[in-house]
């Protein structure tokens, strides 16, 4: 994936799930995530390029939205969801058939209304 500024969107139901996605996809900046933040505001998310995730050295709640690879479409699909995860509470296996998963503040995939099996789509903001 390029560089920039991303978005997560629902483009069927023309709902941004977050406006400001950084994407992480090396083993260290995968490990690191989210670690040492004092919180992540609300419209952001972070992607890793993994199947799982753990909450060791988190100081917040996180929703994690796990999705399948882009079809042709570059749309993907939900394959999970992990709502509330609180802070220092071990980890999330790894799912099946998710390629990556994006973090997001506590409450955003229920304000959004995102489900599994929903197609959502990672677009350079703007675009």
């Amino acid at each position: 994936m390029a560089t920039g500024s991303w978005r997560l969107a629902d483009p069927a139901r023309g709902v941004v799930v977050a406006s400001r996605v950084t994407l992480e996809t090396s083993f260290w900046a995968r490990f690191r995530g989210l670690m040492g933040r004092p919180w992540l505001p609300d419209g952001e998310g972070l992607y890793l390029a993994t199947a799982s995730i753990h909450m060791l050295f988190m100081r917040f709640r996180i929703d994690a939205v796990f999705l399948a690879r882009a079809d042709a479409e570059g749309l993907r699909t939900v394959v999970a969801l992990r709502q509330g995860l609180p802070a220092w509470r071990g980890l999330v296996l790894p799912v099946r058939g998710a390629a990556g998963v994006v973090e997001l503040p506590a409450g955003t995939l229920a304000a959004a209304g995102v489900s599994p099996g929903d197609r959502l789509c990672l677009e350079l903001a703007g675009a």
